[in-house]
């Protein structure tokens, strides 16, 4: 019970700080036209977005911070080795993707950092994720608890490391296409987490990594208020990238790797119908869909952009349910 009151407590105040942070960052985006041109293939309807301004992920991610200071200075949480982990690569990945729509905007296209460089700063990331995780006394080991397995990578956790927090990071981004998609996705995601670091006792400083997530579902949700349809703001790379390597980031430090991949369900799916539509252009030089991610073929198909979103929130609470019954009740 004390554990759900800290959460309730948690959410409310990421609730309130990141509402307040909307209502002063939303205007002075805008003023300072900090928007993002979009692409010439989307429909009619994404015409009227033309003028939204981007980098709205700092709304969930500057109250996520400041709540966190403040609740560690009324020693509230501790300040363990995993929370260091988890706040590095949520705020490594919030400065990488700021840097990349800072360019977009600064250039006036959709050209940001390239390829490369931004496989340089996760890379750079990861190595220094791989050294505190091992550091904190952590075994590099993908443990399958439900199942009863375990499996030893040795040096090659840090590669493993790697690939989940680019994969993740890249699949949130990608799924951020719609009013309010990636954001209500994200928020199911680390609730999901939330109640299940809540209940992983056995690993250290699952607790104090279960109010962050708490902390970040308020701020989301603060986020959803200025990000649902109509959008005021887009989250922006500054936003996608740091939600989808935080969730990696909680999902090994936790030791639910398998569970995560039920969370992430509706990002990956998204990220793999991209490679299915690459794959067939390249070898086949033919469309699968109409238009990739596939939240684009079904608007392509004629669907409502508002019934796509809550259709994918739908699929999204199915699989954390099921992620929660493995991860926890089972």
């Amino acid at each position: 019970m004390y554990q759900l009151t800290k959460g309730v407590l948690a959410i409310m105040i990421g609730f309130l700080v990141s509402i307040v942070a909307g209502i002063i960052l939303v205007p002075l985006l805008k003023k300072l036209k900090a928007k993002q041109t979009l692409s010439t293939y989307l429909s009619k309807a994404h015409k009227d977005k033309a003028d939204t301004p981007t980098m709205g992920g700092l709304i969930f991610i500057l109250p996520t911070i400041i709540s966190i200071i403040i609740l560690l200075l009324l020693n509230k949480i501790e300040f363990t080795y995993n929370l260091f982990i988890v706040l590095f690569v949520f705020l490594s990945y919030a400065v990488l993707g700021f840097i990349d729509d800072f360019l977009i905007i600064k250039r006036k296209n959709n050209v940001g950092l390239t390829e490369i460089q931004k496989l340089i700063g996760q890379i750079l990331i990861a190595i220094v994720f791989f050294y505190i995780y091992m550091k904190s006394g952590a075994e590099p080991v993908v443990e399958i608890y439900t199942l009863g397995i375990e499996v030893p990578l040795g040096w090659f956790y840090g590669v493993f490391i790697l690939f989940m927090l680019v994969a993740s990071s890249n699949a949130v981004n990608i799924t951020d296409g719609l009013d309010g998609l990636a954001g209500g996705l994200s928020l199911i995601a680390f609730l999901t987490f939330a109640l299940i670091s809540a209940n992983s006792p056995a690993i250290s400083g699952t607790g104090d990594i279960a109010v962050f997530c708490f902390v970040l579902v308020g701020c989301l949700l603060g986020f959803l208020a200025f990000n649902s349809r109509p959008a005021k703001i887009f989250m922006g790379d500054t936003g996608s990238l740091s939600l989808g390597a935080t969730l990696a980031t909680i999902g090994i430090i936790t030791k639910h790797e398998l569970t995560f991949i039920f969370v992430s369900g509706v990002f990956i799916f998204e990220t793999l119908v991209c490679i299915i539509q690459i794959v067939s252009m390249v070898f086949f030089h033919r469309k699968v869909f109409l238009m990739t991610p596939f939240h684009h073929h079904l608007e392509k198909l004629g669907w409502n952009e508002r019934d796509i979103v809550i259709m994918f929130w739908c699929i999204g609470l199915l699989l954390s349910f099921i992620a929660i019954a493995f991860g926890v009740w089972y």
